[in-house]
């Protein structure tokens, strides 16, 4: 039986090469080659291939390590860099690679961050307008600020007075949100009055990523669409005492005309119906009375007055070091003495979100 022909891999400056089967892949920590910063050898034709990039891509870096794991990612980390952003994945045979590559037709691979740790599961909290959820939140917030982050949702509305562009929205173009929405990057989303709306598995990312865990404030649809989306949730659905409370409440906000208070009052009414009945969601609460709705709602979360978040400490990785592969450890070798691990062991995610569960830490050998 004839060998495949042997093609030799000319590397440039910050490249690492990995072979995976009869491919090569070599990774570029800049932009100067190709715009996925990726390309493939076939070994066995000595062809190149570009291929189609999914999931988060780093920033441009100089300097990384690379070893394969399990033959079905590469992982990467930078050199001198912070450690909660130098771990980094690249996905190159597991299963949402391969299924990727079916719908496409094409050569696919799927970045995914590292992230040091794991956070809580996000909480969707839903509930008819006037109902007084985003006072909830609010008090929420305000009494936790380190522990909890608010997801920033995207829309192709323009801005109003004072609104800001990554603090009340995500303002975007209706083209760029539908091409994001087909290639999965929305849990959820919905066509407003000729507007889209929508959270995206980023913007749920990016709480996360920061140790804290993400409040979702969404309708009765966008929940449902969250509950049959990958993402592990608690889902809490906030109800007035009685429709006649509700619509008081509304009509002493003072805020609408009677066309809109009728028509929030239609909608609420399809809302409470689907809340309480679909069995979407885990805990329904009665805001009754708010202080004691807030209490029941800290207590479904499992939080207090006394807790404290816990975060990683961050150090600096040196300017150049080797990895090497023990079992699901890593060593990041810089010295005779000093090492430092990173422990796969609680590994859970990857392409197209986060890869978490990570832990890192120096070892004096």
């Amino acid at each position: 039986m004839g060998k495949a022909p042997a093609f030799f891999v000319e590397l440039n400056d910050f490249e690492t090469a990995v072979t995976v089967g009869n491919k090569t892949y070599v990774i570029c920590g800049t932009d100067d080659l190709t715009s996925s910063g990726v390309r493939i050898l076939n070994k066995l034709t000595g062809e190149w291939v570009i291929p189609t990039v999914l999931g988060t891509k780093p920033e441009p870096f100089k300097g990384h390590s690379s070893v394969l794991l399990n033959k079905d990612r590469i992982l990467i980390i930078k050199h001198n860099s912070k450690s909660n952003e130098s771990v980094w994945f690249l996905e190159v045979d597991t299963q949402f690679i391969r299924d990727q590559k079916k719908k496409l037709e094409t050569e696919v691979v799927g970045w995914s961050k590292g992230v040091i740790g794991n956070s809580d599961h996000p909480v969707v909290i839903s509930g008819p307008s006037g109902v007084g959820k985003g006072t909830l939140i609010s008090m929420l917030m305000k009494e936790f600020p380190l522990m909890f982050g608010f997801s920033v949702s995207h829309t192709t509305r323009a801005p109003r007075e004072k609104e800001q562009n990554g603090v009340h929205y995500h303002f975007t173009k209706r083209d760029v949100m539908e091409e994001d929405i087909r290639s999965g990057k929305f849990l959820e989303h919905a066509d407003v009055h000729g507007n889209l709306y929508g959270t995206s598995v980023e913007a749920v990312n990016v709480v996360a990523d920061a140790g804290k865990r993400c409040i979702l404030d969404i309708d009765v649809q966008g929940a449902r669409s969250v509950r049959a989306s990958s993402l592990e949730a608690t889902f809490i659905f906030v109800c007035p005492p009685s429709f006649e409370e509700l619509e008081k409440r509304l009509r002493a906000r003072g805020t609408e005309t009677e066309e809109q208070i009728q028509k929030r009052l239609r909608n609420a009414k399809a809302e409470l119906e689907q809340g309480k009945s679909s069995g979407l969601f885990d805990h329904i609460l009665v805001n009754n009375d708010l202080e004691a709705c807030y209490e029941q709602l800290k207590n479904i979360l499992g939080i207090s007055e006394s807790m404290n978040p816990i975060t990683s400490k961050v150090f600096d990785l040196p300017v150049d070091f080797s990895l090497s592969k023990v079992n699901e450890k890593i060593l990041i070798n810089q010295g005779a003495a000093e090492q430092m691990v990173v422990d796969l062991s609680s590994m859970k995610g990857g392409a197209p979100g986060r890869t978490r569960g990570l832990d890192m830490y120096a070892y004096d050998s």
